[in-house]
């Protein structure tokens, strides 16, 4: 039998490779234990929608090197807005923010509605997006409800009133249709219809 040939370059290379492994995954052992503040949201925010401190709060994560955003951020965030629907839960990153909103720029008006039940859902939430619709009433010449805006920003959510009878909503729409919604809402011929897609 021929004598066995040795290779001790592979079997050096060898060595390194389970070293290099076994030094890689120590690093990462290690790494995962170090934690840093993040910001979490913690309330919807609609797209276009300012931030807000009271829709975050502090979360520590493990450091990762994804860019989420610190906490000791929060500060500039609030001046600043979702660039995307957000939902509670989530971690912050820097491509959710930006520095200014179409949604409450120049030809936007916020307008607030006091509904009754019936008039909008009752799962209604800030940075939901909704139809504005013109119910006709009772002595109105119109036969069935006519959209005055397609997909309006739900703003802000308010309590209902001390008898529970109604319910304030504030909505973010072009001003061009703001007068005509706030005439119909006063006479209570305004009503609500959320669209979850359109987020």
């Amino acid at each position: 039998m021929p004598p066995r040939e040795r290779k001790p370059a592979l079997a050096a290379l060898a060595v390194l490779l389970i070293l290099g492994g076994a030094l890689a995954t120590t690093l990462l052992v290690l790494r995962s234990g170090d934690r840093v503040s993040a910001i979490v949201v913690s309330q919807q925010i609609g797209a276009g929608q300012a931030f807000t401190e009271a829709s975050m709060r502090e979360v520590q994560i493990a450091d990762t090197g994804i860019g989420y955003v610190a906490w000791s951020q929060r500060a500039r965030v609030a001046e600043n807005f979702a660039r995307v629907t957000i939902i509670p839960g989530t971690l912050l990153t820097r491509e959710m923010v930006v520095s200014s909103s179409r949604e409450q720029g120049p030809g936007k008006a916020q307008v607030g509605l006091s509904l009754k039940p019936g008039q909008t859902p009752g799962t209604l939430e800030r940075g939901d997006r909704v139809q504005v619709i013109h119910v006709p009433g009772g002595n109105s010449r119109e036969r069935q409800g006519r959209v005055l805006a397609q997909s309006a920003l739900v703003h802000q959510i308010g309590t209902p009133g001390a008898s529970g009878a109604n319910g304030r909503v504030t909505i973010i729409v072009d001003s061009s249709v703001s007068p005509e919604i706030v005439a119909y809402s006063s006479a209570g011929e305004i009503a609500l219809a959320e669209l979850p897609g359109a987020r």
